[in-house]
């Protein structure tokens, strides 16, 4: 019987316990997965975490934003919005967040609601600077247009991720 209630006590310590953090990058001891932009206009794209690997393609967007999935000294493993990836040097890459549109026309509206009017319309790819977002909604800024979209309609946010 003491058995039982120790193993009930331990289900319920594990189930009250907060969730484990998200796993942390060796380096800068940052989330990882995290996001990030492209700093400079171009950045290549290499092999591996070092000048003496191959360039694979190169990175022409400034802003783009990237996922960083891992990190080596000073090389961030990153996957762009069709999951292509490399490594970039750290220092093109930005902790300033944009997101990328991902419906063509999507409606940019004046406040964080369908029934508001619509300001703009983004199209498919559009990079867009984030700012504050909800579960639901991301207020963006993008060709002076400034407007709330859809989370669900930008890439560049981990799930459940918030902005303020």
């Amino acid at each position: 019987m003491k058995r039982v209630l120790s193993l009930a006590a331990l289900i319920v310590a594990m189930m009250c316990a907060p969730l484990a953090a998200s796993e942390r990058g060796p380096v800068t001891n940052l989330p990882m997965p995290r996001f990030v932009s492209l700093k400079a206009s171009e950045g290549n794209v290499r092999r591996g975490p070092s000048l003496s690997h191959r360039i694979d393609w190169v990175f022409k967007h400034r802003n783009m934003p990237l996922q960083v999935v891992a990190e080596h000294g000073h090389w961030r493993r990153v996957v762009d919005r069709d999951g292509a990836g490399g490594w970039v040097h750290y220092t093109l890459l930005s902790g300033t967040r944009f997101g990328l549109v991902e419906e063509d026309m999507t409606p940019v509206y004046k406040t964080a609601d369908t029934n508001s009017m619509v300001v703009a319309h983004a199209e498919l790819g559009a990079v867009t600077r984030l700012g504050k977002c909800d579960d639901y909604w991301c207020r963006i800024t993008a060709s002076g247009a400034k407007g709330w979209v859809p989370r669900e309609k930008l890439w560049g946010l981990m799930p459940g991720e918030t902005r303020e």
